[in-house]
């Protein structure tokens, strides 16, 4: 086999990888986008009981309770759906990692397969800082990466 034919199937192996990270990107934005906005949406719900999650079970450093619980809601409600649209995607998972970094720091004590998830999630998340929302996104479509 020749060096020539060694590196067309090299480059093609490249472009077939090319065509799938653009659904795999997509597919990333939308799984993490499901867990944060379920999340606060739970929060949403039983919102006394978050307050009282907030105030007793999570410490969250430097921040009272209820503007903690504020924040976290917020956040967990309007980034996933900039992270779904692909606008602002770098910054909007900096801001879920804040959310996911300061949930592991909060709970005194996390469950081992809680905080497996929590990883997986911040790994995901981090992958989309440096990487951006490639393809099928509106940043994409706005020129802002």
């Amino acid at each position: 086999m020749t060096f020539q034919k060694v590196r067309d199937f090299h480059n093609q192996i490249l472009d077939f990888t090319q065509i799938l990270v653009a659904p795999a990107f997509l597919f990333t934005r939308l799984y993490i986008a499901n867990v944060f906005f379920k999340s606060g949406l739970t929060k949403l719900r039983d919102w006394e009981s978050t307050l009282m999650l907030f105030e007793y079970e999570y410490e969250v450093p430097v921040l009272s309770f209820e503007v903690a619980a504020w924040l976290a809601t917020a956040g967990e409600l309007i980034l996933p759906v900039l992270l779904v649209l692909g606008l602002f995607t770098r910054l909007s998972a900096v801001g879920l990692f804040i959310v996911n970094a300061v949930a592991v720091i909060s709970l005194v004590e996390i469950a081992p397969a809680a905080f497996n998830e929590h990883v997986l999630w911040g790994s995901l998340i981090v992958m989309l800082i440096l990487m951006g929302a490639q393809r099928f996104s509106l940043d994409r479509k706005l020129n802002i990466t």
